[in-house]
């Protein structure tokens, strides 16, 4: 579990499930006389506790817990996000109906609007938290990290690994940036062009391909370079890699930090650095 994964949408929805349950405590419906009981007394308001308060905290629990699981986790093939949303709109349903049928002798308290509004706002977010860019940011950002130095080398002002738009000395000739960790290739020259020196072939990138740090959503797999299905590492939320090559239309070769490279197929969502 990593909190650096939750987005500003999952704080309005903690936050309404906090401000549930303190109108859970006070007067449901009220008098001018006097006060009545709170929604946990079921013997004066039947189903206003499990409909409303109940389906909300279950829908706020789902809605956060299903930022940690995998999105292929599933309960009656739905995913927990999935069901949150729906409990999240039930709960906003019979909180509305729980206004519009308070009998005539009696007025509305302060639980009942309140209940009202936090089961809106966890319904809102539900449905339409991961289409607002500023619901959908992260909820405690994380600082970017520093491009690495080779081994034994001065930092450069503007340079370094991973950042686009490094600029070369006038007249001199670009030289391919290296891979994170590994040796760099010399560029190509006069002294290559002879008859017996003959270069492997590589697989040619993307010529608009730039070095990148990125993060995952959730935990996803990080199959062999080669192509196989054999998975060397699971990338996991909250923890930034670098895209070190681009394959196919959306598949990235990513590097963890440990210095193992693989490719990572599903890149949906994520988080540029």
């Amino acid at each position: 579990m990593n909190i650096r994964s939750l987005t500003r949408g999952d704080g309005v929805v903690i936050g309404a499930a906090a401000l549930l349950f303190i109108a859970s405590f006070l007067d449901f419906y009220s008098t001018t006389g006097g006060d009545l009981p709170s929604a946990w007394d079921t013997d004066a308001y039947r189903l206003v506790l499990p409909s409303v308060f109940l389906l909300g905290f279950i829908a706020a629990g789902l809605l956060v817990a299903g930022r940690f699981q995998p999105e292929s986790r599933k309960v009656i093939g739905m995913p927990l996000a999935a069901w949150g949303t729906v409990l999240a709109v039930s709960a906003a349903w019979s909180a509305l109906w729980a206004l519009i049928t308070c009998p005539s002798t009696l007025d509305l308290g302060a639980g009942a609007v309140i209940a009202f509004l936090a089961t809106l706002a966890l319904a809102g977010v539900a449905v339409f938290g991961a289409k607002v860019p500023a619901l959908a940011g992260s909820l405690v950002p994380e600082a970017r990290p520093a491009a690495p130095q080779p081994y034994g080398g001065q930092p450069q002002p503007g340079a370094g690994y991973g950042y686009p738009g490094a600029q070369q000395p006038y007249g001199s000739t670009p030289q391919p940036v290296p891979p994170y960790g590994g040796t760099p290739t010399p560029a190509p020259g006069p002294q290559d062009s002879g008859a017996g020196h003959q270069a492997a072939p590589t697989p040619a990138p993307a010529a608009d391909f730039s070095p990148f740090w990125f993060a995952v959503p959730v935990a996803r797999p990080l199959f062999a370079e080669d192509g196989s299905s054999a998975q060397i590492a699971e990338l996991a939320p909250g923890t930034w890699y670098l895209a070190v090559e681009q394959r196919g239309g959306t598949a990235l070769v990513a590097q963890t930090q440990d210095g193992r490279r693989g490719i990572l197929n599903d890149t949906s969502g994520i988080q540029r650095g």
